[in-house]
């Protein structure tokens, strides 16, 4: 079986599992209510700087049986748009196993997802998704997958195609987006920037997405899998999204000067859709 050995653990989060839960516990809520989502917005840096946006999502929506998480691709390695179809993810807290069910149904419905590692070893945007998974619930499974550079029109074809999968599965499944906001602008700038992004995102409308990131130069890293998600979580009934938590490093440090931008959101499950 292949497995995929953790990254950047020991960089971007603890390499010990018992540091590591006390990190998690120190970012998330236990015991409050949790809601019923179709999908999320998570960021995916070191833990110091956006794990108090991760946690506050992940403290705040109903886990599901399997997470397909679309993650951009940061090293510009394998095949544009990959997809792991068998084996596990390793992290400090044990292995994540991939639905490997589901993960063929999508790959066997698209034009573009490919079966390939290679995009995923050295990527750490799902890989640092996983230990809040598990700190919750220990059985999750994952369909990963990297998208690389590609037109819009491209990202919300994976979506649907992701979407008429999730239709057909038994699972039950969150659909979540792995992205960071500006990168390395003054704290207010950025976060004007950031606002103009959030606020296409909340109107679920990936179209006015891409405008707002190339009109303004936005520095957003994961803009393409924002875009299929929000294509996938309309085509399954979604109407509106909402955001849990922003932040910028320099809120986290006190460094203004040059900051990263978190945003954490939702899309709630309608009432009434499955």
């Amino acid at each position: 079986m292949t497995i995929r050995e953790p990254f950047v653990a020991g960089q971007f989060y603890s390499s010990s599992p018992r540091a590591l839960q006390a990190e998690i516990r120190g970012f998330t809520g236990e015991g409050g209510p949790r809601e019923e989502v179709i999908g999320a917005i998570l960021p995916h840096a070191g833990y110091l700087y956006s794990g108090g946006v991760a946690g506050a999502v992940i403290s705040a929506i109903d886990l599901k049986d399997t997470f397909i998480i679309l993650g951009p691709n940061h090293s510009g390695r394998g095949r544009p748009f990959s997809i792991m179809t068998e084996g596990s993810w390793k992290t400090p807290l044990g292995e994540v196993k991939i639905n490997s069910e589901l993960a063929g149904k999508i790959v066997a419905g698209s034009r573009h997802l490919e079966d390939d590692i290679v995009a995923h070893l050295f990527e750490h945007s799902i890989e640092v998704q996983l230990p809040f998974l598990q700190y919750f619930k220990p059985d999750v499974r994952i369909v990963p997958i990297v998208l690389g550079q590609a037109p819009p029109a491209v990202f919300k074809e994976i979506g649907l195609e992701i979407a008429g999968a999730v239709k057909e599965s038994p699972a039950e499944v969150v659909i979540a987006a792995s992205t960071d906001m500006t990168h390395y602008e003054p704290h207010d700038p950025a976060k004007a920037k950031d606002a103009q992004a959030i606020q296409a995102i909340l109107g679920m409308d990936g179209d006015e997405l891409i405008a707002r990131v190339q009109g303004l130069n936005i520095t957003m890293c994961g803009y393409g899998p924002v875009i299929a998600l929000i294509s996938a979580a309309r085509r399954l009934g979604a109407a509106e999204a909402r955001l849990v938590k922003y932040q910028t490093s320099g809120d986290v440090i006190g460094d203004y000067t040059s900051v990263v931008g978190y945003a954490g959101i939702i899309i709630p499950q309608p009432r009434g859709v499955r």
